[in-house]
């Protein structure tokens, strides 16, 4: 199986090129993102509760990130792999999902990482809040989920760098340029 993780900071781009890396090598594309939004629109009591949490700039726990995911896990059973997108954010994290996958005797394949500069990345995402309507993405909260992604995130790139999993490609450039580094990684390790 192909397990893959696309890793980067809000505004990278994992989304648009997850989504083209699941369709071309037909693989799941897990968005904790767009589980957590659906969720939200839903009005669920989990979606009440992350709204609060993700209105402020701030991540959504452990806990219940690593619930959604074991539940999407359980019910994938047949799929030639998974891209995930936007898990694991820590450590603990990390070590459930390759906890898990090691249940399923499987693992990750690979770790993405697209580099791109702070001030690209707010530049971007204060354009999609706009195309959006997304009220919440304001220049200070952006800046905040970048401190928090700094902070919580970043230290999974040394705990994949040791492991041996990790790939950096440059997120910037033309959306189809970038998924073509990608495929070429992607064809390394599979």
């Amino acid at each position: 199986m192909l397990n893959l993780i696309l890793f980067g900071p809000p505004g990278a781009g994992k989304g648009t090129q997850a989504k083209k890396i699941a369709e071309e090598f037909k693989l799941m594309h897990v968005s904790t993102g767009d589980i957590l939004r659906a969720e939200i629109a839903a009005e669920t009591p989990l979606g009440l509760q992350v709204k609060a949490i993700m209105g402020r700039g701030e991540l959504v726990s452990d806990e219940i990130l690593i619930e959604i995911l074991r539940s999407v896990i359980e019910k994938s059973k047949g799929v030639k792999g998974f891209i995930f997108d936007g898990f694991p954010r820590t450590i603990p994290q990390a070590e459930a999902l390759d906890k898990m996958l090691t249940q399923e005797w499987q693992n990750i394949s690979a770790v993405i990482s697209l580099e791109v500069g702070e001030e690209e990345l707010v530049r971007r995402l204060l354009n999609r809040a706009h195309e959006l309507g997304r009220a919440d993405d304001t220049e200070a909260v952006i800046r905040n989920r970048l401190m928090v992604y700094d902070k919580h995130t970043s230290p999974l790139l040394d705990f994949y760098k040791v492991k041996g999993l990790l790939k950096e490609i440059q997120g910037t450039g033309g959306v189809d340029a970038i998924f073509g580094d990608l495929c070429r990684v992607i064809r390394e390790v599979s």
